[in-house]
């Protein structure tokens, strides 16, 4: 295992940091309202030799806005991240300070970014977080769900087979689920978030911290038979419950229901059980008596 220690030079108003290397900044931007810009964020942009964007020309209008004119602004994006990400981590090992800003919100959330802040960890450099606006939190504390635990999934995959495979991965999952879509195939998203959890309560919000901000709150078929009606706009953040206790205590306690007797037995003796004591525990799960457990085994040798 290999500790690396980043020092928390950047905190510092004095502009220092380590000699012939510069920084990877993570600049949050509006997910709309550009009043939710921070002073830190803008004034990071200022002082940064580079920007690197996932769309310039969004970037551009949000640069014009504060009255930001960068050196350099570079196109950083999942189409040609194998081929820029080396070139920014150059431009910095050189000795210049590079911003990264998505097109909203904080960058590396389900955008390229990840994969430029692990490369500038793999080369030492050191990388600093510029908080600010993210669609999914504000969705997730206005919700009215739980917020003591919750799970960021975002955008679902395009196949039918591995969006299963996601949404199976987190069914069980009690703390709250985060989804991001967009407005063409929320409904359907809905239709896939049905059959693998039922029925339960969600809450679509979209537009966030934009002039027509809506959180629609009910149960998946309350919120699809809304859609229905109402036509989809804007990107959306669904919120959708966890499993609750008792769906918890129902799944854990009928795991072996697909599963034959012998079967049954054979998994508590793989856990390490004497087999009379596998014998009792399958009786209890089953609600039958050990003995008819033994003479069920009996049956099959």
């Amino acid at each position: 295992m290999t500790i690396t220690c980043q020092s928390s030079f950047q905190n510092n108003n004095d502009g220092i940091k380590p000699p012939g290397c510069g920084c990877l900044y993570l600049v949050a931007t509006p997910i709309g309202n550009l009043e939710d810009m921070t002073y830190r964020a803008v004034r990071t942009l200022k002082e940064c030799d580079i920007i690197a964007a996932e769309d310039t020309r969004q970037t551009r209008k949000l640069l014009s806005h504060f009255e930001i004119t960068p050196s350099m602004l570079f196109s950083y994006h999942e189409h040609n991240k194998a081929a820029s990400g080396p070139e920014l981590i150059r431009y910095i090992i050189e000795g210049k300070n590079l911003a990264l800003v998505s097109d909203a919100g904080l960058p590396a959330i389900s955008d390229p970014g990840a994969d430029l802040v692990a490369l500038a960890v793999s080369h030492h450099i050191p990388v600093i977080p510029i908080p600010g606006a993210n669609a999914a939190l504000s969705a997730l504390i206005a919700s009215g769900l739980p917020t003591t635990s919750f799970t960021f999934v975002g955008f679902l995959p395009r196949e039918r087979k591995d969006i299963r495979n996601v949404l199976s991965a987190v069914r069980s999952v009690q703390g709250t689920l985060l989804f991001y879509e967009s407005p063409h195939r929320v409904a359907k998203t809905l239709v896939h978030l049905q059959e693998a959890f039922g029925n339960r309560r969600v809450v679509l919000a979209r537009e966030l911290t934009k002039r027509y901000e809506e959180f629609l709150r009910g149960t998946i078929e309350e919120c699809s038979a809304w859609l229905a009606e109402h036509p989809p706009l804007g990107e959306y953040v669904i919120v959708v419950e966890g499993e609750s206790k008792e769906e918890a205590e129902i799944a854990e306690s009928s795991w072996w229901r697909e599963l034959s007797i012998e079967l049954h037995v054979s998994h508590y003796e793989n856990a390490g059980m004497a087999r009379k004591e596998a014998m009792k525990k399958a009786a209890a799960d089953r609600g039958l008596a050990k003995r008819d457990i033994y003479n069920a085994l009996l049956d099959r040798e």
